[in-house]
């Protein structure tokens, strides 16, 4: 806590005053959406259907907009974007607590991924600039302990809330986005965009988006990488059917305890790996060897349980590693970006990956469920521990080649 607290602490106000609206943002997300199929399914009495259709929504309105939320980042300022996201989401939730029809809690949903879609770019944007090229990986590790703490803390406050019913946790959520735009409003910096183009907003954007999309370095990086959003979501899809299998009845209390090991493996490991990678590897190495743990983390798994004791360790020891392997390569990976972005259109490019990833967790998932299916439990734990491995040797090769350094005259600029 005290190393933490003299990292976070050694950076400006502004840095600092994000990583406590992302603590704060994942506090409001996860004490009401963990609940919130529940609250669908027997609250309101939904059809399964319309449940995943209300789900769906948000997952589709957020992934599928991150490209859009970062360009406007860029092109009006990253400090409006994050207040507009603080602002949908007080209003989503605050929908979500008196929504009984199916139209208005489609409604609320698309609002709650919009505006994770608007602040998620511009959030990491203003902070690897406000950080600056020498202190960005120091950033975003502190940045992930912050982000980590809100996974942790968001579920556990949800559950005391539902004590009363679930309105108050939408209630409690909405007063908590609220809050942070007012204290935004107040106390963030407004930037201006660098080097904004005079010419028409549509024609600038789609240059913009060409730009993108001819960057190849980034391209490959980013598809090398889509896998670890894959194998780290693996904790809210196949570590529960494997708990499932497993404990039957008892499946919650393992999932449980499965959630909190990962929250509490990336607090306490953050720091620690990201300062013994800094001092030990190149910020490529250090995404390689995070990519090889998280497809490591799967191989216990392979291993058939003989009794229970055995089975949870297999499951805890998968969440301790997926923590630890993507704790390591957070804060190089989001290094990455900025400089194979050549520090221009950041939010832009942070959108796109964002983009990218969610498309990628979505087919994932997809592929994993097909292989449970099989009915082969070796064969999902197998994949994915291939995956990691692949994924990390297509880094590796991209490091060797060169494809990561930063592109000629890339000039850093200011939030």
């Amino acid at each position: 806590m005290k190393r933490l607290r003299a990292q976070v602490v050694s950076f400006d106000r502004p840095a600092r005053l994000l990583m406590v609206n992302q603590f704060a943002i994942n506090l409001g997300f996860y004490m009401l959406m963990p609940y919130l199929a529940d609250h669908l399914a027997h609250g309101l009495g939904l059809a399964a259907w319309t449940v995943g259709l209300v789900l769906g929504v948000r997952n589709l309105s957020q992934q599928g907009m991150f490209l859009v939320g970062g360009t406007l980042a860029d092109r009006y300022g990253c400090k409006p974007m994050i207040l507009a996201g603080c602002a949908l989401r007080t209003v989503a939730f605050g929908l979500l607590a008196v929504a009984a029809s199916l139209p208005a809690l489609i409604v609320a949903s698309a609002l709650t991924g919009l505006a994770g879609a608007l602040f998620n770019p511009a959030v990491r944007a203003y902070l690897a600039a406000e950080a600056g090229e020498e202190r960005r990986v120091e950033a975003f590790a502190a940045f992930n302990v912050f982000y980590q703490a809100g996974i942790l803390v968001g579920p556990l406050a949800g559950l005391a809330l539902l004590a009363w019913d679930f309105s108050a946790v939408c209630a409690v959520a909405a007063l908590i986005f609220g809050a942070l735009a007012v204290l935004q409003t107040r106390a963030l910096p407004s930037r201006p965009p660098a080097g904004r183009s005079a010419e028409p907003a549509w024609r600038a954007v789609a240059a913009d988006w060409r730009t993108v999309a001819a960057n190849r370095p980034f391209l490959l990086f980013t598809a090398a990488m889509t896998g670890s959003y894959v194998l780290a979501f693996q904790v809210y899809l196949a570590l529960p059917l494997r708990a499932r299998e497993l404990f039957g009845a008892q499946t919650g209390l393992v999932t449980g305890a499965v959630f909190a090991v990962s929250a509490l493996a990336a607090l306490s490991g953050q720091l620690k790996l990201t300062s013994w990678a800094k001092r030990n590897l190149p910020g490529p190495r250090a995404i390689v060897c995070g990519l090889a743990v998280m497809g490591i983390a799967f191989l216990p798994l392979l291993v058939k349980p003989y009794d229970t004791l055995v089975g949870v360790g297999a499951l805890v020891l998968c969440a301790a590693l997926l923590a630890w392997g993507g704790a390591l390569l957070y804060p190089f990976e989001m290094d990455t970006v900025v400089r194979l972005s050549g520090e221009r259109l950041v939010a832009t490019y942070y959108g796109a990956y964002n983009t990218a990833s969610g498309i990628a967790i979505s087919l994932g998932n997809l592929a994993v469920g097909a292989l449970f299916d099989t009915g082969e439990r070796w064969l999902p734990w197998a994949v994915l521990a291939a995956t990691g491995l692949v994924c990390a040797g297509l880094v590796e090769r991209l490091h060797r080649t060169g494809c990561l350094l930063p592109p000629p005259g890339a000039v850093p600029v200011s939030a």
